[in-house]
This record gives structure tokens, C-alpha cells and sequence, in this order.
């Protein structure tokens, strides 16, 4: 059962507009769920900004970010802002992205770095870095639902989940072979070309090229962790000395790692139904 609110954002009341009065609906109806829809998001990069960086009564600022994060996310399931299942799937993208947290920022590898201390840290890596990718995961699946996504013309499932699992791979893998993120790119434009995604603001449905909502929403993210890091919160080896924005190429990998994670929320029983597969 979904609460009150979400039940009037996806039941609007029906309204006779035309004209710039219905773009002016359609357009405030939209931001309204994006920003219901980054709720967990947006609560969690607040808190992200907000807390000083030598934390708050006597708590480290790795370790009280991991209690926020733990906290908002069991309020939002206690409030049904997110259902048992959706915080199943959730959990895995926080484990997937708490993996590669451990690799690169290894001593072996030391793509980036956490330079506080915390008693949650496990390997250098806070926990609550895998909240960062679950935010992802939340904001895709409340979309999902909110937005009354469907999508046209989507690759067959077996080719999505081989592309995920080798943008996946690659991100490991690239440190000791070739970096092949481009032939991957390139197969994705492929296999997504064709594919819409169908959106519904408020009461009319819109199109859009899927790919297009997969750069937007990297593009979004990797404005967010350009903030992270300016805020000292993780940095990048070029970030040492004086903080520097991050490599417009992370757009393009986050970008990448919004597809991975749309694949996985295709897995979950109430969005299947939504996908046509094309032939």
C-alpha cells in the first residue's frame, strides 16, 4: 500500500487545462515528484553537507552519517515511502557499491580515498559510502512508480544483465588490462537506441530516449560528488593539495552506473510488466 501523499502525487486531481496552464502543471507536477522521488537523495547528501567535518557531539562524521543514513532509510519504510522489496534491492546496490568502494580505494589501487577517521570503516571505506549508490537505486525505483514509468522497445533482458555485468567487471578490471569502457559505451548505444522510456507528470504521458534520462541522471550525480568532494568528504589523488572538480569522465561512468542499476530494478515483479521487449 502506498502512503497518502504518493497516492495523491500518482492520483492528481483531474484538472481541463490547455495551453501554457497545462505546461505549467505538467512542469510543477514533475518537480514535485523528482523531488519526492530523491527523497532518500536528498535527505542523505544534506546530511552529507551539513555535518562538520569533526563531526558532532563527540561522533566522528563518518560514523554519525552512517546513523542518519540508517535512520531515514527505516523511516522511510516505517512511513511506506519504500515498500519491504524496494528496500530488498536497495540493500543490493549498497552492497555493489561498497564493493568497489573497498577495491579502488585499496593501497593497491587508490583510485580515491576516505581521510577521516571512524569506527565504521571497514578496509578505509565508511558504510555509509554504500548509501551513496543506494540513493541511486532509491531515487530509479521511486521513479518507477511515481512517474508511472514504461518503457518501449527495451534490449532483450539477457543482453541487458551480459552489458551490466561487464560494466561491472570493468570498473575492476581496467586497472589490469585494457580499459574497454568506450567498446562498452558503444554496444550500450546499440542495444538502447530504439529504446523510450514513458513518463507521466501528472496526468499525460511523455517520451524520452532512455539513454538521454541515463546521462541526465549521471550528469546530476556527478555534480553531487563534485560537492562531496569539495567538502572533503572522500577526495581523488589531484584533490590533495587544493580541491579540483572531478574528471568530467566519472559523468560518463556514472552515467554507465545508472544503467547497471536500471537493470537490476527490472528484476523487481511490479516493474517487469512494465518493459516492452523489442524484436
Amino acid at each position: 500500500m502506498h502512503n497518502r501523499l504518493d497516492q495523491f502525487l500518482i492520483h492528481p486531481p483531474a484538472m481541463d487545462l490547455t495551453g501554457i496552464r497545462r505546461f505549467g502543471i505538467e512542469f510543477l507536477w514533475f518537480g514535485i515528484k523528482e523531488a519526492r522521488a530523491c527523497l532518500f537523495a536528498g535527505l542523505f547528501f544534506l546530511a552529507i553537507f551539513c555535518v562538520p567535518r569533526g563531526g558532532m557531539f563527540g561522533i566522528a562524521r563518518y560514523d554519525l552519517l552512517l546513523m542518519i543514513a540508517v535512520s531515514i532509510q527505516l523511516i522511510m519504510v516505517i512511513t511506506k515511502l519504500e515498500s519491504w522489496d524496494e528496500l530488498k534491492s536497495i540493500t543490493l546496490f549498497h552492497l555493489l557499491g561498497f564493493g568497489l568502494e573497498l577495491f579502488k580505494t585499496s593501497s593497491a589501487i587508490g583510485s580515491w580515498h576516505y581521510p577521516e577517521a571512524g569506527w565504521s570503516k571497514i578496509g578505509g571505506v565508511p558504510l555509509f559510502s554504500g548509501f551513496m549508490y543506494a540513493a541511486v537505486g532509491s531515487y530509479i525505483i521511486q521513479c518507477w512508480r511515481l512517474m508511472d514509468l514504461k518503457i518501449r522497445h527495451h534490449p532483450p533482458i539477457l543482453h541487458a544483465v551480459l552489458l551490466s555485468l561487464a560494466l561491472y567487471a570493468n570498473f575492476f578490471t581496467h586497472h589490469y588490462i585494457g580499459d574497454y569502457r568506450w567498446y562498452i559505451a558503444a554496444v550500450a548505444l546499440g542495444l538502447y537506441a530504439r529504446s523510450e522510456v514513458i513518463f507521466t507528470p501528472y496526468d499525460r504521458p511523455f517520451r524520452m530516449p532512455l539513454l538521454v534520462a541515463f546521462i541526465l541522471i549521471g550528469f546530476f550525480i556527478w555534480l553531487a560528488e563534485n560537492l562531496g568532494t569539495f567538502f572533503g568528504v572522500w577526495q581523488y589523488p589531484n584533490q590533495l593539495g587544493a580541491w579540483a572538480t572531478v574528471h568530467v569522465g566519472k559523468w560518463g561512468a556514472w552515467s554507465m552506473l545508472v544503467m547497471m542499476t536500471f537493470t537490476i530494478t527490472l528484476f523487481l515483479k511490479d516493474i517487469k510488466k512494465r518493459v516492452h521487449i523489442a524484436q
